[in-house]
């Protein structure tokens, strides 16, 4: 049986906590559950998106493809999270493509459902302008440490916000394993180069690996790297 949003512990990590019991019962009405597949697509860049995907469970990876044909990874989006908001409050085709990284739950929202309660409920309004605030400052923090911090720093700290963000399992690796390539996307670089870097990052003792799997041996010698020390 799906939750109802309502019920849904999620929406209070989203802008869907500012929305009345009677709205959210709409939307619960109208919102379809899907279970996406590892490296399955949930929406393309360039696709005109009829609503919003909340994440019940799972990662997906937000990216842009470059010019020269190249993944940039701008994002990593988790439970709680709503993908798709811009585009649709823009009225415009999306400019990021969205693949899961693990297998996910999703719950598909119809635009009608958030573009009634915009017009109608301010604390709603205010609730989306502030996340959509939140992606804008993050936006500009990647621009600059693409420009100020080595590739070097930017993996250390990619390490460090994967751990914060998403955690460890029980053998202090962790929990979103992303491959050596979505690694290099997420920090703008080659591939070969990162995992010079990561060879380098494991010999020195700053990571552990296993497989794919990846730890953070030395959170502050990582730190201080990333630092500039």
């Amino acid at each position: 049986m799906k939750t109802r949003c309502e019920n849904c512990i999620v929406r209070q990590f989203n802008s869907l906590r500012a929305m009345s019991k009677e709205e959210l019962k709409r939307v619960s009405d109208t919102k379809v559950t899907k279970s996406v597949k590892k490296g399955q697509s949930i929406f393309e860049e360039g696709e005109k998106l009829n609503g919003v995907f909340c994440v019940r469970d799972g990662v997906s990876k937000l990216s842009k493809l470059s010019a020269n044909g190249k993944d940039q990874i701008v994002k990593l989006a988790s439970k709680g999270e709503v993908m798709g908001q811009r585009s649709v409050i823009a009225e415009e085709t999306s400019n990021l493509s969205a693949v899961a990284v693990s297998d996910m739950e999703v719950c598909f929202i119809p635009k009608e459902g958030i573009v009634d309660a915009l017009h109608k409920n301010p604390n709603f309004t205010v609730e989306v302008l502030r996340h959509m605030a939140h992606d804008l400052r993050q936006a500009d923090d990647v621009i600059v440490n693409m420009s100020q911090k080595s590739v070097k720093q930017r993996v250390a700290e990619a390490f460090l916000y994967l751990g914060e963000s998403f955690g460890e399992d029980d053998q202090g690796y962790l929990s979103v394993t992303l491959s050596r390539e979505d690694i290099a996307n997420v920090v703008g670089t080659a591939t070969e180069s990162c995992i010079r870097i990561i060879s380098e990052f494991k010999k020195k003792g700053l990571i552990k690996t296993s497989g794919k799997k990846i730890g953070v041996a030395n959170h502050k010698k990582l730190r201080d790297l990333v630092e500039g020390f």
